[in-house]
């Protein structure tokens, strides 16, 4: 591993605050830029659909920049780097069914938090109009949700956060979870939350197992299309509701698929990739 190209990076509290400090710092720049905008040609960008996409990007650009330049750099001498390589076809056919099988798991658990009730009901409202404002043009909806969020969040969450818990000597298994709970966190919503974990446990999964980043995006662009596809076109994130059939079945459904191709890809997979 020390004649990777890769470097071997650690995370700990301070690149988290380094990732937050550079968030802050790309979108309060994008912000400014509108307020700036706003006042020497009297347009609101904030109006413009494609807006919230660009502010997301120089977010997330800024914090991996802030991450690669004061933490990977001055620990390891080299450029922040990570392991894009395509795997064989066989792969592909274990990790989507199984990835299917876990979002059909976490609807199940989804539906079972209330969306009623004098605490719920007013949170769940509350996220329920904030989510249509950000159901805006599809095209820039599709971009933001299965192209963006797929290849930012994988870098940061998998790639940053996981991987460096990993070099720095955390328990794999951990560290995969730790790194799933806070991108669960970062959903802010209870709703979201559990999906955002367990899904994020079978990207975690992947990304450790492939040790290509490219998997865990394309499973976590497949995912956010079907959600957004079934927002469109149903109004509704279930599977469920968009079928006609009980979330009992969806659950079970789930739990086979998941079982099933779990067992294939982490026991009879026998392929074991390496970063050189």
């Amino acid at each position: 591993m020390e004649n990777s190209r890769y470097p071997k990076f650690t995370f700990t509290w301070i690149g988290g605050l380094v990732l937050l400090a550079g968030l802050f710092i790309g979108t309060m720049a994008v912000s400014f830029f509108g307020s700036f905008w706003k006042i020497a040609f009297r347009e609101n960008l904030e109006l413009k659909d494609w807006f919230l996409m660009v502010t997301n990007a120089a977010g997330f650009l800024t914090a991996i920049a802030f991450f690669d330049f004061f933490i990977v750099r001055p620990s390891t001498g080299k450029k922040l780097n990570f392991n894009f390589s395509p795997t064989n076809f066989y792969t592909y056919l274990l990790i989507f069914p199984m990835m299917i099988g876990m979002m059909f798991i976490s609807e199940f658990i989804t539906s079972l938090i209330p969306t009623t009730g004098p605490f719920w009901g007013k949170y769940y409202e509350f996220f329920s109009q904030l989510m249509e404002q950000l159901t805006f043009e599809p095209v820039i909806m599709i971009i933001m949700t299965v192209i963006m969020a797929p290849i930012f969040e994988e870098i940061i969450f998998r790639g940053i956060i996981q991987k460096g818990l990993i070099n720095k000597g955390v328990n794999p298994r951990r560290a995969i979870v730790y790194a799933s709970i806070i991108f669960g966190l970062v959903h802010a919503n209870p709703w979201q939350f559990v999906g955002a974990v367990l899904l994020g446990c079978v990207l975690g999964l992947v990304y450790y197992k492939t040790k290509s980043l490219l998997l865990p995006m394309l499973l976590h662009g497949f995912n956010n299309l079907c959600s957004s596809l079934l927002v469109t076109y149903t109004k509704s994130e279930s599977f469920a509701d968009a079928f006609k059939i009980s979330e009992w079945v969806v659950l079970a459904v789930g739990i086979v698929l998941f079982s099933l191709f779990f067992y294939l890809f982490t026991v009879r997979n026998k392929v074991h990739y390496t970063e050189i």
